[in-house]
């Protein structure tokens, strides 16, 4: 039996679909890492690396989500083609995945809604950069079915975790029709369905809830001066406060 340790992020969604996919029985542990618990001296003896996924098969402790895809592809032959030319198309946007639009979602989430200190231009450099490596995506898929052409593999399942996360990262594919076509095509998948109820969290409707601010002060512009903080994260498994510069908004809606 296979084990996954995961939590209901991007890159660990990944490790269900695919075990779905390939009809593999796991055991699937969970690691709350909004308690830290990616952190308790078991699980880093585990994964000195401290993060998840982290996939165990046998005598083999395997973290990175990529890696994981790989293997797991291998160890079954399916999801990765045999010919070169294909599988090293599946490789590049594996890799795309893993360097590229993973890296720039996340670091546009973290900056918009979860760096203490707003900096201004941090978000608009990483804004940009998810923007741009979604347009590249998007345009890939103008001319391909999928990631690595006609064949369903890997690379879909990789790149899937972030495009079901987007809002995280301020992305939308409104004006991005390939890659809500792509989109709508894995979503409709049993396995992918299967795999994201599988996950340990009660995250699979959103991470993060939209919160109206209702604030009775004497003049708005006192906001800037005595309000520093907000608020509420709507987490599933509770709410938690985080302390955030609400910059002169007395009644809007606000992103945590």
């Amino acid at each position: 039996m296979l084990t996954v340790y995961a939590f209901s992020t991007p890159n660990s969604v990944k490790v269900p679909i695919a075990l779905e996919e390939l009809g593999l029985p796991y055991d699937l542990r969970p690691v709350n890492i909004r308690k830290g618990e990616q952190k308790a001296e078991g699980y880093v003896t585990l994964n000195p690396n401290a993060k998840v996924p982290l996939l165990v098969d046998g005598d083999l402790t395997l973290p990175e989500s990529g890696a994981i895809l790989v293997h797991l592809a291998e160890k079954t032959g399916r999801l990765l083609p045999t010919d070169p030319a294909a599988r090293a198309r599946t490789f590049e946007w594996l890799f795309f995945q893993l360097s590229a639009s993973g890296p720039a979602f996340g670091q546009s989430g973290y900056w918009q809604k979860l760096a203490t200190d707003r900096n201004e231009a941090a978000i608009a450099r990483y804004q940009a950069e998810a923007d741009r490596v979604a347009d590249v995506m998007d345009a890939h898929l103008a001319r391909n079915e999928w990631f690595a052409g006609d064949a369903y593999t890997i690379a879909d399942i990789a790149h899937f975790g972030w495009a079901w996360r987007r809002e995280f990262a301020g992305v939308s594919f409104d004006n991005r029709p390939n890659l809500a076509r792509w989109y709508a095509g894995m979503e409709a998948r049993p396995a992918v369905q299967r795999g994201i109820a599988a996950e340990p969290s009660v995250l699979a409707g959103g991470a993060f809830a939209v919160v109206r601010i209702q604030l009775a002060l004497p003049q708005a512009d006192d906001l800037g001066r005595h309000l520093h903080q907000l608020v509420i994260v709507d987490i599933g498994d509770g709410f938690f406060q985080r302390h955030l510069d609400v910059r002169r908004q007395a009644d809007g809606f606000i992103r945590a």
